[in-house]
């Protein structure tokens, strides 16, 4: 897959402007707040029809327009695609491919796998068990459907479940029926789910181990572990154990949304005992394990965008990544940095054709 061509109206802080694309390797460089994210951000709309870094679509128009435009042309598979994503202000808003409109923009998840690096992924580590849980649902439904029908749906019976709770306590009253509907629906959905992403980390697990030791040069030990109350019971035993509690605070407190990653260096937490190196080092190392599973996985090799991978890390662990993303299987990249003068020299080391935009 190969991006030719991105043309952005009124996206962020970009009023309009048109970038043509090295199928290989293409670097923004500038100084903060220029937009060299923003355009990254772009590309990263065009494959999901939303933002990596704002989940508030209107506030992707610029300041004082009234709409935004993201139109990119695709060759993939050897045929040419256009896929236009726009937003006006009090409309919803529109993802189009080759000038059809999709109903469901869950249709275009998966049709231009993408991963992204950025230094907004240390939210992983920071924030809470929500973020890891949807990192895990974004690798897994860039090339599976059916698990991203199966999440829609789950979600959607847990909202009508939760509101049925706090209609019981506001009211004083239970109907252990009308529940049992919801909480079959639940253990169906969530079984699915659990075995799914259950079998994703037994997969997904040895490829991260692998591309940590790479980038670490096999100095530290690191971990990563699946926590779910699904290991212990059955989804519906899981709802029927926490009934009691969820008839109290309103809310249902068991089940696959509870999910969870612990992330582990040595038998610490990283979070805790990892320095900013390691931490970057251990994200890195996990996206680089979400492309080569979407790759394994898919016909289409995803275009992979670094923001500003290279800030804090030492000079072996820069070679290490280098000598990674130069290995062919890897396809389009784009990069953003404020160096130009460490963009060019770790460009040349990667022996593929590039071009640098000055921002």
């Amino acid at each position: 897959m190969y991006l030719q061509k991105i043309s952005l109206v009124n996206f962020k802080n970009i009023e309009s402007k048109t970038f043509e694309f090295q199928d290989k390797i293409n670097c923004f460089v500038g100084n903060n707040g220029v937009g060299k994210t923003n355009v990254l951000d772009a590309i990263y709309y065009l494959s999901f029809a939303k933002s990596y870094f704002n989940s508030v679509a209107v506030q992707n128009i610029k300041h004082g327009e009234g709409f935004f435009m993201v139109e990119g042309d695709y060759l993939l598979n050897n045929r040419p695609e256009k896929i236009v994503c726009s937003l006006k202000r009090g409309q919803m808003k529109v993802l189009k491919r080759n000038g059809k409109n999709y109903e469901k923009f869950s249709e275009h998840i998966g049709e231009l796998p993408l991963v992204i690096i950025s230094p907004a992924d240390r939210d992983l580590v920071t924030e809470g068990s929500d973020t890891r849980r949807k990192f895990i649902d974004g690798v897994i439904s860039q090339q599976n459907k059916k698990y991203l029908n199966d999440l829609i749906s789950y979600n959607k019976v847990l909202s009508q479940r939760n509101a049925l709770l706090k209609y019981f306590a506001a009211n004083r009253t239970f109907d252990a029926l009308n529940l049992a509907v919801y909480d079959e629906q639940l253990a169906d959905y969530g079984s699915r789910i659990y075995t799914v992403r259950k079998s994703f980390l037994e997969e997904f697990i040895p490829i991260f181990n692998q591309k940590y030791e790479v980038i670490s040069g096999d100095k530290e030990s690191v971990n990563l572990i699946y926590k779910s109350q699904l290991h212990d019971h059955s989804m519906l035993e899981a709802l029927q154990n926490s009934l009691e509690k969820d008839k109290v605070i309103q809310y249902t407190t068991a089940g696959i949304h509870k999910d969870d990653l612990s992330f582990e260096i040595g038998d610490y937490s990283i979070k805790k005992f990892g320095s900013q190196g390691q931490q970057k080092s251990y994200l890195i190392a996990l996206k680089l394990a979400q492309f080569q599973f979407i790759r394994q996985q898919s016909e289409v090799t995803p275009i992979l965008l670094l923001d500003d991978i290279f800030d804090k890390l030492d000079e072996n662990r820069v070679s290490q990544i280098v000598e990674l993303v130069n290995n062919d299987e890897f396809g389009q990249i784009f990069i953003t940095d404020t160096h130009h003068e460490r963009t060019e020299n770790i460009l040349k080391q990667s022996n593929k054709p590039y071009h640098i935009f000055n921002l």
